[in-house]
């Protein structure tokens, strides 16, 4: 019985040095914390978690603390009308509509105070900071107009970055306790 116990207590012990102090509970709160892009990079890192931890890490190091600006009713308003225009657009010239779709989010980003989209990698990470649930779908849109794709592709890119516009063209409060927006009075 006396050896039982040991041996669990030599596991344990040997497992929490293996894993390293904070490590793991480091790992879960990136995770938690970004999601579906902690996955992306983790997968652009091929399974090196060490690499991807450390690329979130910096991230949050430098895009953190942003602060982002409020859009005035009539700002919002003028961006809400664009994106309306640009689905509408899409029927007869959907290329344009998704390229004209992808200026608009970069362009609404910088309003709400990220980075200028023409450095768009440091847009794209300040993005995945505050809203790591949606920023894919801002990827999706530039590699798809990038890319060339066809009108279903270019249709489903289009959609997945509605996310990440309704959630800045939001009425948001930064939350420092989470690093990202919170809903500000019910309203969307």
């Amino acid at each position: 019985m006396i050896v039982a116990v040991i041996v669990v207590f030599v596991a344990v012990v040997a497992a929490f040095l293996y894993v390293g102090p904070g490590r793991g509970t480091r790992r879960g709160s990136l995770r938690r914390r970004f999601g579906p892009e902690y996955d992306w990079v983790l997968a652009r890192h091929d399974g090196n978690a060490r690499a991807a931890e450390a690329e979130l890490g910096e991230r949050v190091k430098r895009h953190g603390s942003l602060e982002g600006r409020p859009l005035t009713p009539e700002t919002r308003e003028r961006f809400v009308s664009r994106w309306t225009g640009l689905q509408e657009q899409f029927v007869d010239s959907p290329r344009q509509a998704a390229a004209e779709a992808e200026r608009l989010v970069g362009a609404l980003a910088q309003e709400r105070g990220f980075p200028a989209p023409e450095d768009r990698e440091n847009q794209v990470d300040a993005l995945s900071v505050h809203h790591p649930h949606q920023v894919n779908g801002y990827r999706t849109l530039h590699s798809s107009v990038a890319d060339g794709a066809g009108t279903e592709d270019l249709r489903a890119a289009l959609l997945e970055a509605r996310g990440l516009f309704g959630e800045l063209v939001a009425t948001r409060e930064h939350d420092p306790d989470r690093g990202a927006e919170r809903v500000r009075g019910g309203s969307a």
